[in-house]
């Protein structure tokens, strides 16, 4: 039977707070790390897979441990992206209730740096950051380290381009008595070399095995698919979900665009999200979709850390991911708190054998989607001109004379027979005829 959050070791002040967040029961990770970096001074290694709880897992202890009386920085907290950032300072900060006085800032990349100079200079007891960002504050002598008793290092598999030419400035503004705790999802041969390197010896590492929070609500599926026929199947997919919600994961910032571009063009409610774009765009992204005034969103891996949505229906793997914890990642973000979420992963004919590898190793089970026949993906194309059309906006700058030729035309119709006679127009501009019962659509290119 799990322990209670009070059997770990966490004050009674933290666990009303979890209490009143309705969160009553710890995570592995959580039960694992909280008594040891409560108790212990060593250099701490969690590995658990995202989705499993690693934010309390050192957000808790973090937050015990902070002494209300010593305004210096006491915490740091290094992320991978700004959107990441916020999610934990958001969780903090609810938790944070509990401790009258405690001060919590984040500084991150992309917005103005002035307003967190002016907020840095007040007291701070943690701070969330990203890398560049914190080193750009301290070569301007913003905010001094010089008393941070514990450095966190989260989601650091995803974080090791940004950290590799900055840990040295970083650790160097650092007491050498410091703490420093890593979170992985994974343990590349990176981050083995970044802790043999910056953490001490005696460094403790624990494993978490447990699965991500509501994964058995997940069903996998794939779809063997020729290039040409991706675009089409998707947008097939999409008209079926329809006013529901989700993430459509591309491997490259070109690939987003193209794809987010098609989907604009066919009326759907959607944005795209990469690291090549401005912190205030994203950040408006973000922000339509939290609200619901966009239901897709097309990103990158990383631009989409961060992302703690409720309620997404679906992600879509247009691309295959290079490892299986990247699949873990994506497939993470639907089928939470109990509510189910469908996983739709895109192959090419040559990645088919593939899937068997995912299900060896995530110990998932991956079922076919059945493609739509050539007739329904014709259907839905039609439906999705039809969409173009109702939604383009008029245009008052043509010629009044024009309008009234124009309307001379079709004044003489009804609007069924109107809608008849643009349909058939369509067929003959988009089919090739070969007989009298066959028609070959001409191809979408991907």
């Amino acid at each position: 039977m799990a322990k209670s959050f009070l059997q770990l070791g966490v004050s009674e002040a933290l666990v009303q707070s979890l209490n009143t967040l309705k969160i009553t029961v710890p995570t592995e990770i959580q039960e694992k790390s909280i008594p040891v970096l409560l108790e212990k001074t060593d250099d701490f290694v969690g590995v658990a897979r995202t989705g499993t709880g690693k934010t309390l897992a050192f957000g808790l202890p973090l937050l015990q441990q902070v002494v209300i009386t010593d305004t210096t920085v006491q915490g740091v907290i290094l992320v991978p992206t700004r959107e990441l950032g916020q999610q934990i300072a958001t969780h903090l900060e609810a938790i944070a209730n509990a401790i009258p006085g405690i001060s919590i800032g984040l500084v991150c990349g992309g917005t103005p740096i002035k307003p967190q100079i002016e907020r840095l200079a007040q007291p701070t007891h943690i701070i969330i950051a990203t890398p560049g960002r914190l080193i750009d504050l301290l070569e301007r002598k913003a905010v001094s380290l010089k008393e941070t008793k514990t450095l966190v290092l989260d989601e650091a598999d995803e974080m090791m381009s940004a950290l590799k030419d900055g840990l040295d400035t970083l650790v160097a503004e650092l007491p050498k008595s410091r703490r420093t705790w890593l979170f992985s999802a994974t343990m590349p041969g990176t981050i083995k070399q970044l802790i043999q390197n910056y953490m001490s010896k005696h460094v403790i590492q624990i494993t978490a095995s447990e699965q991500p929070t509501g994964k058995q609500e997940i069903k996998h599926q794939y779809s063997i698919l020729e290039p040409i026929e991706k675009l089409d199947v998707l947008m097939h997919f999409l008209t079926a979900h329809d006013g529901e919600r989700g993430i459509i994961f591309c491997k490259t910032k070109a690939a987003v665009n193209k794809l987010a571009k098609n989907l604009a063009i066919n009326r759907f409610s959607s944005g795209a999200l990469h690291g090549s774009l401005t912190q205030p765009i994203r950040d408006r992204i973000m922000e339509q979709f939290r609200e619901g005034h966009i239901n897709i969103v097309v990103a990158t891996d990383l631009a989409a850390r961060g992302i703690d949505v409720e309620g997404l229906s679906y992600v879509v793997h247009y691309h295959l991911p290079d490892v299986y914890e990247t699949y873990v990642h994506r497939s993470g973000r639907t089928g939470r708190a109990g509510k189910s979420g469908l996983s739709l992963t895109i192959l090419q004919p040559e990645e088919a054998a593939e899937i068997q590898d995912f299900e060896k190793e995530l110990g998932i089970k991956f079922s076919v989607y059945e493609k739509p026949t050539q007739d329904s993906i014709e259907g839905n194309n039609t439906y999705l001109w039809a969409k173009q059309i109702f939604k383009t906006k008029p245009n008052h700058d043509i010629d009044p004379g024009l309008k009234e030729k124009v309307k001379t035309v079709f004044h003489h119709l009804t609007k069924d027979e109107l809608i008849e006679k643009m349909l058939a127009n369509y067929v003959l501009q988009h089919k090739i005829e070969t007989g009298p019962k066959e028609a070959v659509v001409k191809k979408r290119k991907q």
